[in-house]
């Protein structure tokens, strides 16, 4: 996941992209990071808390100029500490470069190894880092050449933002695995962003996307450059995009994330046929599809579980022990919605399968007579090795158990998964344009492993 945002020749660059990450801050809670330049220097704020907890307004007369880059970091292994808070600084002999990333990258043990042996100093235990010493080592007369030549040497997933004193830089990986959207303020200049969503708080418009391949150079005055740093391949799109990671008020890949989740539940209903009384989503992750499955199927949609929006990061815990106390601060059933109903209840997904158990014994205790578990995506039988915090194979339930092992653990009366057809004709794209790996184990680029023990992706 991650979130990354760049914006060029505003009065208050940093203050905006703030705004930018506060929209994005569903792409990570780990770490916020501001980075901005003047023209004559780069000045960066980074802490390991929420967008809102890492800056106040002291904070923007600290992070001057036009220009600006920031990052909201979503961590895939690993610990959340400062040196790990993104965006990365490195000076050399172009000046002084920035770089914020979202992605990760597959080759990345083997690029450290052989940076460190050229004698390459590493600040953090992230992959972005390594796009900082690519740059340097590289030949060129200028820092976006040496860019542009170094980045065919990084494998896997990454949309990224490279900032220099007079420069934006954007680029994406020839696959195209993670979004980065163009868009355009209301005075004409470029801003750039994971999702579009966060172009609206700002009053910005969507251009379009940054292509597969594509690396876009954007001069101080917003004078924009494409270049083709690499031949796009197959495009493989994260389906997991359109199923859960973004906000369903973006256009992402093409498509309306938001009308995206009501297709897939409308698929998930044809495909799951149940007689019920009344469709609940789990909050706020099963919503779209809840709409489109009780839309398809005829059966109400209530709201039977009602999420507390206020938990924070951290909070007391009692100190005796109460059953499902982690469920139970997020959310809280509605018994008048529940009792003596045949329930089916929506999500887009089962990872380890304990919050979903603990769901059903929240259901079946505020009286529901029977629940039916619906899930709008395939089972999760492998890990992302491109930028999302999946457990290891041994942990996905779905990797080692079958469906009715599935539903009798989680103690639903009948449990439903989305074929990888209904998937499809939900995101309304072909196989062939998607990583769905997680799903298919059919990853479409080499993986270096041991590569979770070595890596930690942005």
């Amino acid at each position: 996941m991650c979130g990354i945002y760049g914006v060029v020749g505003q009065e208050e660059a940093s203050n905006l992209v703030y705004l930018g990450l506060y929209a994005l801050q569903h792409r990570g809670q780990e770490g916020a990071g501001i980075v901005s330049s003047d023209g004559k220097m780069l000045y960066r704020r980074r802490r390991p808390r929420l967008v809102s907890e890492s800056f106040d307004e002291g904070s923007f007369k600290q992070l001057p100029g036009d220009m600006a880059i920031g990052h909201v970091r979503y961590s895939t292994t690993g610990t959340t500490m400062d040196k790990n808070v993104a965006p990365f600084l490195a000076t050399g002999s172009c000046g002084t470069l920035a770089v914020a990333h979202n992605g990760t990258l597959v080759n990345f043990p083997s690029l450290r190894r052989s940076l460190e042996a050229e004698g390459a100093l590493f600040q953090s235990t992230m992959d972005s880092e390594v796009f900082l010493h690519l740059a340097a080592m590289e030949k060129g007369d200028s820092i976006e050449e040496k860019i542009q030549r170094s980045l065919p040497k990084a494998e896997g997933a990454y949309s990224v933002l490279f900032l220099t004193e007079s420069k934006l830089i954007a680029a994406r990986d020839p696959h195209g695995f993670r979004p980065l959207c163009l868009g355009r303020m209301a005075n004409g200049q470029p801003v750039l962003s994971s999702e579009s969503c966060a172009f609206d708080l700002v009053g910005a418009k969507y251009e379009r996307e940054i292509q597969a391949g594509e690396m876009v150079i954007i001069e101080r005055n917003g004078e924009m450059t494409s270049i083709q740093f690499a031949k796009p391949k197959e495009r493989k799109a994260c389906v997991f995009e359109h199923i859960y990671f973004a906000r369903p008020d973006s256009f992402l890949f093409g498509e309306s994330v938001y009308k995206t989740r009501l297709r897939l539940g409308r698929a998930l209903a044809r495909e799951c046929n149940v007689q019920a009384d009344v469709v609940i989503p789990v909050p706020d992750s099963g919503m779209m599809a809840a709409m489109g499955f009780a839309e398809e199927s005829g059966i109400p949609l209530q709201m039977g579980l009602i999420r507390n929006h206020y938990v924070g990061r951290t909070f007391i815990e009692p100190k005796q022990s109460i059953r499902g106390f982690g469920v139970k601060i997020k959310l809280n059933p509605v018994r008048s919605v529940l009792q003596g109903k045949r329930v089916v209840v929506i999500d887009d997904s089962i990872v380890r399968g304990t919050t979903c158990r603990k769901i059903v014994k929240m259901l079946r205790d505020a009286g529901a007579s029977q629940v039916v578990f619906a899930i709008s995506s395939p089972p999760t039988v492998s890990p992302c090795y491109y930028g999302i915090d999946t457990p290891t194979k041994e942990e996905l339930i779905a990797s080692n158990q079958t469906v009715e092992d599935i539903r009798a653990y989680i103690g639903a009366d009948k449990l439903v998964y989305l074929s990888l057809q209904g998937m499809y004709d939900g995101v309304k794209g072909k196989p062939s344009e998607y990583c769905d790996a997680c799903f298919s184990e059919k990853y479409p680029t080499k993986i270096e492993l041991p590569y979770l023990e070595s890596a930690q992706g942005s």
